[in-house]
């Protein structure tokens, strides 16, 4: 691709340029487009396969609830026809993952019922974020949405003597496993986030504000501003654990860093920015890129004890996540190595993930530079590269959701 689509050789910050923030509303609107298809006549969503055809398999919780914070922000940002995901995906949230017997969320449904009844932290917590994104569009079944899931979060994961969330339990909530992790909790400050986005709630800011002086402020610059992913149940460092190659991964992982430079700059923001916290996001950041990115471009998976590649694969999400914690550093402070480090990460999707004729992005890369289902089948996710396309686009720390229905930069 051309660079010249994606933004000028000038020192002009990309995020202040019209021309890039034109092509970023394109590639949005182009991936809403695709994934429109997900949804079924029944009110179900399906997994999509490279060219926007269904993959058969259950329905996951995070599919379902990525899908309608996705389409809640789209709506928000004046993309037409957000409306009948956003509408279907509550519904099937609340007819079809919720436990009527035992409360909380079924990871799994098929036609004929639940498809894997373990109730994982990780899922509740998109529960929330949807109900929190919907809520700020004022659709008028996310009150009821997210005051279910907060009481199932409060009553069944949220530990307050140590400030974080537990992982799982079996469908009746007896546990199964004492295991601990990074990235259910990651993902709940950022749920946490949203929600007091929507509701004001100071409980919301709080808790986020623990998990992130946890991981942030006490586990990371004791480990080289590296994020272990695995805990034991009490909150140790667990260097051993390997679980699922997806969600589980042994080591750590670059792109949870991205994404939590992003989140500990949003709660700085909406806690009165009175703390060391860009200090914070900007080593996470840092040591992240100088870590993963590779030599030809994209980052690498994981790394081993040593700091070191350790699964060298390459995927979508850690370069999304990327762009969205330079973008804010940027809104902070327009340093040349942020705006290059932009840059790259935006040539790089561009030239290897961004489907641009069929929308949407693919998740993996081979070593040769193209497209491989390795990890991931189809285009499974919008919600990662969504969010990278909005977030240059307000100027704004937090409060994404408002930004972008001040701004509306998808009207077409």
């Amino acid at each position: 691709m051309n660079d010249d689509a994606l933004g000028p050789d000038t020192d002009q910050p990309w995020i202040r340029d019209p021309g890039h923030r034109d092509w970023l509303a394109a590639d949005a609107l182009r991936q809403l487009d695709f994934f429109r298809a997900s949804l079924r006549g029944d009110g179900g969503f399906d997994v999509l396969d490279r060219v926007g055809r269904p993959l058969p398999g259950p329905q996951e919780l995070h599919t379902t609830t990525r899908l309608v914070h996705s389409f809640a922000l789209a709506h928000a940002a004046g993309a037409p026809g957000c409306e009948d995901i956003i509408d279907a995906g509550l519904g099937f949230l609340w007819r079809r993952h919720r436990d009527a017997q035992h409360g909380g969320y079924a990871w799994a449904v098929a036609p004929e019922g639940f498809a894997d009844d373990t109730k994982l932290a990780y899922g509740h917590v998109f529960v929330l974020l949807a109900a929190a994104s919907t809520r700020q569009v004022g659709h008028p079944d996310a009150d009821r949405l997210l005051g279910d899931v907060a009481e199932v979060l409060d009553l069944r994961f949220w530990d307050n003597g140590a400030g974080l969330l537990s992982d799982e339990y079996r469908r009746d909530w007896t546990p199964f496993s004492t295991y601990r992790g990074m990235n259910a909790n990651m993902h709940g400050a950022e749920a946490m986030l949203a929600a007091h986005e929507a509701t004001g709630e100071r409980q919301w800011l709080d808790r986020a504000g623990r998990i992130l002086e946890f991981f942030a402020g006490r586990i990371a610059p004791e480990h080289g501003w590296r994020l272990p992913e695995h805990y034991t149940q009490g909150w140790q460092v667990d260097p051993a654990y390997s679980g699922n190659p997806m969600f589980r991964p042994p080591g750590s992982t670059p792109g949870h860093s991205f994404e939590f430079g992003r989140l500990v700059l949003q709660h700085w923001d909406l806690s009165g920015r009175s703390d060391d916290a860009p200090d914070r996001a900007r080593h996470l950041v840092e040591r992240a890129f100088a870590d993963a990115w590779r030599r030809d471009g994209g980052f690498v998976y994981t790394l081993g004890r040593d700091g070191g590649p350790a699964i060298r694969d390459r995927y979508w999400w850690p370069v999304t996540e990327a762009i969205g914690a330079f973008a804010r550093l940027l809104k902070l402070d327009t340093a040349p190595e942020d705006e290059e480090r932009y840059r790259d990460c935006w040539r790089f999707a561009a030239g290897h993930f961004i489907d641009a004729r069929h929308g949407g992005w693919l998740p993996e890369i081979g070593e040769d530079g193209r497209p491989v289902e390795r990890q991931f089948r189809g285009k499974p996710d919008i919600y990662h590269a969504l969010q990278a396309t909005l977030i240059p686009q307000v100027p704004g720390l937090s409060g994404l959701m408002r930004e972008l229905a001040e701004a509306r930069p998808l009207r077409r």
